[in-house]
């Protein structure tokens, strides 16, 4: 038996409405699946941070070291020597304090004499 015109663009409206509504159920569904799985994921991590001990300090990463030049009846700290080497930086050489990232210092007591080497590339010297 044929089907009319009218009885096909109702099916073909039956299985539009059917697609809609299932994919509304799809993303609904994934909606949740995602929700479910970031809940799932954070209190996993913060099951696994309560159960984790704390952190052992290790003697290599808490090393403390203090160093003192003496000679001549004078006495530097290595805090001391690079302060120094900043205000030359900041005012000697003009530059800006935040620009000041790392120093290699030498001190050479018999010259009265410490070198620095800032950011790997200005090098130069002051009296101490």
């Amino acid at each position: 038996m044929a089907t009319t015109k009218k009885e096909t663009e109702v099916k073909a409206e039956k299985a539009v409405k059917e697609t809609a509504k299932t994919a509304k159920t799809t993303k609904a569904t994934a909606a949740k699946a995602e929700k479910t799985a970031k809940a799932e994921t954070k209190e996993k991590a913060v099951k696994e941070t309560a159960k984790k001990p704390a952190a052992k300090k290790t003697a290599k990463s808490e090393v403390k070291v203090s160093m003192n030049v003496q000679f001549g009846g004078k006495s530097y700290t290595t805090d001391e020597l690079v302060k120094i080497a900043k205000d030359v930086w900041k005012y000697d050489l003009k530059q800006k304090a935040a620009d000041f990232k790392s120093i290699e210092l030498y001190v050479k007591p018999e010259d009265g004499m410490a070198y620095y080497v800032i950011n790997g590339k200005e090098a130069g010297s002051f009296y101490i």
